[in-house]
């Protein structure tokens, strides 16, 4: 009926109390489902749909009145739930919205069905007023529960995780209430069925089917797995799938688990193998109640997915075959190979490195592979040729990530050299398919390359002081004592003995012990992400004791490095270019002549010996060379005995250092 803006047509109170009490009880029950009535309206507050008030004819019996008004929640309550019913019934509002407003949608025609039972006990008029209140009571308090709850979800707009999270902590709340709290779990429990479909299908296939963006896993598409080799800050194994702000708390200690069951599922997929986990009844992510079924799904399909896949890349990708090839070729196991590379590479390597041919390079470590050892490695076509533009220092100063933070803060203090050749830049790579890329990515294999390039340049320094060596040894039958040579001769084996216990240290010291710890935890590791920890942990604490993370320390090597070079050719310059041997020419016969042209060579070639020996200019060449040696050895020295303290890693190569600067 309508209603003037000056009041009520009609007033009720023109009637006696029998009848307004019927009129009231019509009114009321057509406002518990939304109607308004002939004296009882139904008002919005201030425009909001969301918050409804009820207008009774001032003129009605007070108390009348005020049992109304004890029904007007229940009313209320129906209006706004069933506001919320229909507009997140909606297409666009996800899921468990839609499952939520379904389970409230059934609580309402029970609801209903009540109502309709009392409007026909009011019928057959065996229903007053306060037997009206009294039957209400019991749906008082779960709607008035379930009108707190869309009343929060509707004002913050909630969906997904956020609706379940809200039911769940309202559950608690009501924890005092068993009735009330067992209602609010079961519209979780319902709520809870399209977010555990899901679940269900991430931790069972990989495969994310959320249509809304409701799971708490996201999926970063335009992360591809080729990165991996391509890539020194790929982030595709962290990124391409992480978690989401909003887990449900019911998931929330599981989440990392049930975003790695997902992941490892995916790689297998990509790889074509068949990743569903096994069908049965009691695997069904149906429910989360108390008992924790669905952990122990979650944990069954975590540990089915986790071995698979370690399995996968164990027996069908060889993953340990592939790590022990990469050790004798970029950790140098296995030398012989890139012995006869080097020599048969020397004038390619000599050059600058913009000028190196990496194609003539690849056919000659091709080469070289095929006639040595190595061929007898099927893995070794695996294996590429790469010339950096940098030298190691300033690499070294040029990488991101935590591990060279310490490296990239004093890059600036870094010595360039002058001129640096395909020596100091050659490195090896290494192809490596998917999903080897994941334990092998281009940061690992940067990393392999860093110590490979050390490694490298220290043979390539010892190589060139036992060629200096082998100088000094030719002309060990000439009398030499007391000259510049036999000096030299010293102060050469001094720097062989430092770059050998260098090479000692790095090889038996570090990259041997490490690599066995390493070996045997990858035999034992339980998952592919223990296989990553454990080979990140390996090449991390080589690159830490080969020095290559203590700037400090790997500067003054590399000067030694340099000094010895430059030794080397010095020294092979002063002895194969400065001395003359004059051969006798006149013929001599007989076996007694043959006795006095020995002699007489020798004689000449030692006094040519002296002649140049005793200039004074060369003799302060060699002394220089001993002097800034002997410095810098001794720097070194108590460099690494101070770092000792902290990296007690250093004590035996500090011991060997301060060997060779006491010799």
């Amino acid at each position: 009926m309508n209603l003037s803006s000056a009041g009520f047509e009609n007033p009720i109170g023109c009637y006696d109390a029998a009848v307004q009490e019927l009129i009231v009880i019509d009114d009321i029950l057509s406002a518990m489902v939304g109607i308004e009535g002939r004296y009882i309206l139904i008002k919005t507050v201030n425009g909001k749909q969301d918050d409804v008030t009820f207008q009774v004819d001032p003129s009605m019996d007070l108390a009348l009145q005020e049992l109304a008004k004890r029904i007007f929640p229940l009313c209320k309550s129906f209006t706004l739930i069933n506001q919320f019913v229909e507009s997140r019934s909606q297409f666009k509002n996800g899921l468990v919205n839609h499952a939520f407003s379904a389970a409230l949608r059934a609580l309402l025609l029970d609801y209903q069905a009540m109502v309709a039972q009392l409007e026909h006990q009011f019928h057959l008029g065996k229903l007053s007023l306060q037997g009206l209140w009294f039957y209400c009571q019991p749906m008082m308090g779960s709607m008035h529960a379930l009108s707190i709850v869309i009343q929060k979800a509707s004002v913050n707009n909630f969906s997904g995780s956020a609706v379940l999270n809200l039911l769940q902590s309202q559950a608690k709340a009501m924890a005092g209430d068993n009735a009330i709290r067992l209602l609010l779990e079961k519209m979780a429990q319902c709520a809870s069925n399209a977010y555990l479909s899901i679940l269900e299908r991430w931790v069972y296939e990989g495969v994310i089917d959320d249509p809304y963006g409701e799971f708490f896993i996201a999926e970063n598409k335009s992360l591809q797995k080729e990165s991996l080799t391509q890539d020194n800050d790929a982030k595709y194994w962290q990124h391409r799938y992480s978690l989401k702000d909003g887990i449900p708390s019911f998931l929330s200690n599981m989440a990392g688990t049930i975003l790695t069951t997902g992941k490892y599922l995916n790689v297998m997929r990509e790889c074509g193998h068949n990743v569903q986990v096994p069908a049965s009844e009691n695997l069904k992510l149906t429910s989360f109640g108390s008992n924790h079924h669905y952990l122990e799904c979650i944990k069954a399909a975590y540990n089915f997915a986790s071995g698979e896949l370690l399995n996968l890349i164990k027996d069908k990708f060889d993953l340990l075959g592939k790590l022990r090839s990469i050790k004798h070729y970029l950790l140098l196991d296995q030398g012989d190979f890139l012995v006869h590379f080097t020599d048969i590479a020397r004038d390619e390597l000599a050059k600058k490195p913009d000028e190196v041919s990496v194609e003539k390079l690849q056919s000659l470590l091709d080469l070289a592979l095929r006639t040595t050892a190595a061929a007898a490695d099927p893995l070794h076509e695996d294996l590429t040729c790469v010339v950096e533009r940098s030298s190691l220092l300033k690499r070294l100063g040029s990488i991101k990530g935590p591990e060279f933070s310490h490296s990239s803060s004093v890059k600036n203090d870094l010595e360039e050299p002058v001129s640096i050749t395909g020596l100091e830049t050659f490195s090896l790579s290494y192809k490596v398919p998917w999903p080897l890329s994941i334990v092998l990515s281009r940061k690992a294999l940067t990393k392999y390359q860093l110590i490979f390039r050390f490694l490298f340049h220290c043979k390539h320094v010892d190589r060139q002081l036992c060629g200096a060596w082998q100088v000094h040894q030719g002309v060990r039958a000439l009398n030499t004592h007391g000259t510049a040579i036999s000096r030299s001769s010293l102060l050469c084996r001094s720097m062989l003995k430092f770059i050998n216990s260098l090479l000692h240290y790095l090889t038996f010291e570090v990259i041997e012990p490490n690599w066995h710890v390493m070996y045997s935890r990858l035999q034992s590791a339980k998952s592919i992400d223990e296989v990553i920890q454990h080979h990140d942990l390996f090449l991390d604490k080589c690159l830490r004791e080969c020095l290559l993370l203590l700037p400090e320390l790997l500067k003054k090597v590399e000067r030694l490095k340099s000094m010895c070079l430059q030794y080397s050719a010095a020294t092979q310059w002063l002895i194969s270019s400065s001395i003359k041997i004059h051969s006798p020419e006149e013929a001599i016969d007989g076996s007694t002549g043959l006795g006095k042209a020995t002699q007489l060579k020798s004689g000449k070639l030692s006094l040519a010996l002296k002649s140049t020996t005793r200039n004074a200019a060369v003799t302060e060449s060699v002394l220089k060379f001993e002097r800034e040696f002997n410095a810098e050895l001794q720097s070194l020295g108590s460099v690494l005995s101070r770092s000792s303290q902290a990296e007690p890693y250093l004590t035996h190569l500090a011991q060997s250092i301060l060997g060779v600067r006491s010799e």
